[in-house]
């Protein structure tokens, strides 16, 4: 976790200080803190630490680093910005397989434009910051997704058990610019600033097809729709867009009147009601046709949590009972699509075409992936999950070890590459399989 240098966090607490205590303040002089030295480098920091593909101009970190240096190519880029020559590249459509087997378009714009992004997400963030809702968790400072599941099972523990499922249709491609541009100018009408935004919203799409040609697939100044995901500012820009249904459900006090709680991370949300869900549902309807925004039909879906579950950010939730007090609570555990996918890249990272890779790589690769799932599903009531996951992990590196060592027989197999060797012996990373407990809430 990279520290934030200390004029840098200042800046950011005055800037949120100032919001706070002025909700109609509208900031007007920021734009020449988006080339400060210590500020690109940081942003430049930032964006080195979170990785992530060239964009369409092919140039990785280690290019910048060893042709062209760090401090030419922030010294370059603030320059542009200072000169208001700066224009971005086009964004990079890659697509990515999604669980049901569909494909989710990912736009990556250049590591230029991403410290540019990253710098003005840096000012303006505090900003909005000191205006979003407590329900809202999703890619926010200092909020998590458990937060968020932990806020369920309170609102499950105080009878909010009938669950409207949320599912918004292709939700960063249907952003209107101009309705996200005016809730951005409720706050920020430093021109400068709201012309880099605009000039992000509007840049051209490239795909690139398996013959290495590009084409334009999106974006570009006729476009009035969406912000493309993988921008640094996109997510910050999507919370912005959804806070005004955040914001009417608290100055309407719709959690009292309708007996509805909204939880929601980015554009996952779920309404949490203690009664039946007809007006709740009604009414986040009517605010998202307002916003341009439409729920998907087909995949929203109303539950009442206390005799079936529902999914939320990778995990299944549900209320349960236990077996020893016979109360109720609320069981938190990887989701059946989480369990199957964390399954089918263990299998593909095993799979026979590997075994000419050096067994440390495959070995490294495999352990990486097993310490980012069970960081995060190393929590609530997962401890059957991640047994599945270890027993499957080991069933899959003994094959491997087998396919390598030409072994065929099974039960040979099992003599000579034993679960303990594969810790001992081969470093394979041991997924715990007792979950991270928190305490549960008995509901009443």
């Amino acid at each position: 976790m990279l520290e934030t240098p200390e004029n840098l966090r200042t800046l950011q607490r005055k800037l949120y200080i100032k919001a706070k205590q002025a909700p109609a303040y509208r900031f007007y002089a920021l734009y020449d803190k988006m080339w400060r030295e210590d500020i690109l480098l940081f942003a430049y920091r930032l964006v080195r630490a979170n990785k992530g593909s060239p964009g369409i101009d092919g140039m990785n970190f280690e290019d910048i680093e060893q042709k062209t240096g760090i401090d030419k190519f922030l010294l370059e880029l603030a320059q542009d910005l200072k000169d208001k020559t700066y224009r971005p590249n086009p964004v990079r459509r890659v697509m990515i397989p999604k669980a049901d087997g569909t494909m989710r378009p990912l736009g990556i714009p250049t590591i230029r434009d991403r410290v540019a992004q990253m710098a003005v997400k840096l000012i303006i963030e505090p900003i909005f910051e000191a205006d979003f809702c407590p329900n809202s968790y999703g890619f926010r400072p200092k909020k998590s997704a458990h937060d968020a599941v932990d806020e369920i099972t309170n609102a499950l523990h105080q009878g909010y058990t009938c669950v409207i499922d949320a599912d918004l249709s292709k939700y960063f491609d249907s952003i209107p610019h101009a309705k996200l541009m005016a809730v951005v100018a409720e706050r920020i009408v430093d021109g400068a600033v709201l012309h880099l935004i605009k000039q992000w919203l509007k840049t051209p799409v490239i795909s690139e097809d398996k013959d290495g040609v590009k084409r334009n697939v999106g974006g570009g100044k006729g476009n009035s729709l969406g912000t493309p995901q993988g921008g640094v500012i996109s997510p910050l820009l999507a919370n912005c867009y959804l806070h005004v249904l955040d914001r009417i459900w608290e100055r309407h006090h719709l959690c009292w009147k309708l007996q509805a709680r909204i939880i929601r991370y980015a554009d996952d949300f779920v309404v949490m009601c203690r009664g039946k869900a007809d007006m709740p549902l009604a009414t986040v309807k009517h605010v998202l046709e307002r916003l341009d925004l439409t729920l998907n039909e087909t995949k929203t879906h109303i539950v009442d949590a206390r005799n079936e579950p529902f999914n939320l950010l990778g995990f299944k939730i549900r209320v349960g009972k236990s077996w020893k007090t016979g109360k109720s609570y609320t069981h938190r555990s990887p989701s059946p699509k989480s369990l199957a996918k964390i399954k089918d890249r263990i299998t593909q990272l095993t799979a026979r075409e590997r075994t000419p890779i050096p067994l440390e790589h495959v070995i490294g690769s495999v352990n990486s992936v097993l310490r980012g799932w069970v960081n995060y599903f190393h929590y609530g009531n997962s401890s059957q999950a991640l047994e599945r996951v270890k027993w499957h992990t080991e069933e899959r590196m003994r094959t491997h070890l087998m396919k390598r060592h030409k072994v065929k027989d099974r039960g040979a197999g099992l003599g000579r590459f034993p679960s303990q060797q594969l810790y001992t012996k081969y470093g394979l990373y041991k997924v715990p399989t007792t979950a991270g407990w928190k305490k549960v809430h008995a509901l009443v």
